[in-house]
């Protein structure tokens, strides 16, 4: 048996004020609620399949997503069903935020690297990487990334396609969603997350990580929902 959600009840509970009460207690301070609800109600619209996930995992997507400040825009993170559950995935863009938010990042630069272009990487930095536009780039070989600290230090971080197409199979939503629209910004935030290992980042970046690391773990839940308060019962819920 299982709760769905129809499109009029899920369109009713988006426009409540109990949710948009309880959004706006998770959102950071600073981040305006109507706003954060604007954006997740074009979300769900623009995604009907979520108006099929089940209550708690819906709910606890926008809870998780509310708690980070980060809008399932569809550029800094995105709202994807899997099945009846709702997931969040962070973009690369999201978690470069987050970085920043924390004061201590004073650059992030990554990019893929591609068969065209004139890429040197050596003991373990990044020496060159000269792009050719008057010509076609070739298809993707790798990806890296750059982080440099406020100090003035560096991490540098490069995969192969292959080893970023390991962790793609991993994912539950590897063959859709933004795997599949947007592989170089998945890519990039791969990258990233394996660099962060070595960073000194704050603990909202470490828990977007962390997080993001869920959509990994067939076995687990992909949101931990423990002592999150669901908003009143949606009226209208059909059981099957």
């Amino acid at each position: 048996m299982s709760t769905q959600l129809s499109k009029q009840t899920t369109k009713q509970w988006l426009q409540s004020e109990k949710l948009k009460s309880q959004i706006g207690q998770a959102l950071p301070v600073g981040k305006e609620v109507d706003r954060f609800m604007r954006c997740l109600y074009t979300a769900v619209q623009k995604v009907p399949k979520l108006q099929s996930c089940s209550q708690e995992s819906l709910f606890s997507t926008m809870i998780a997503s509310a708690q980070l400040g980060i809008e399932p825009d569809g550029r800094l993170a995105h709202l994807i069903p899997y099945g009846q559950t709702a997931t969040l995935i962070i973009d690369y863009k999201g978690l470069v935020e987050l970085a920043y938010r924390t004061g201590n990042v004073s650059n992030i630069h990554a990019d893929v690297v591609c068969e065209n272009d004139d890429f040197e990487f050596n003991l373990g930095q990044v020496e060159k990487h000269k792009i050719d536009l008057r010509k076609p780039r070739g298809d993707m070989y790798a990806v890296y990334v750059i982080v440099t600290l406020k100090d003035g230090s560096k991490k540098c971080e490069v995969m192969s396609k292959e080893e970023v197409d390991k962790i793609k199979n991993r994912s539950k939503s590897g063959n859709s969603g933004p795997w599949v629209s947007d592989y170089n910004e998945m890519a990039k935030k791969t990258v990233f997350k394996r660099a962060s290992k070595w960073l000194q980042l704050s603990p909202e970046v470490r828990d977007a990580i962390q997080h993001d690391d869920k959509e990994y773990q067939a076995a687990e839940p992909v949101i931990d929902v423990t002592n999150t308060e669901l908003p009143d019962e949606l009226p209208g819920l059909s059981t099957t």
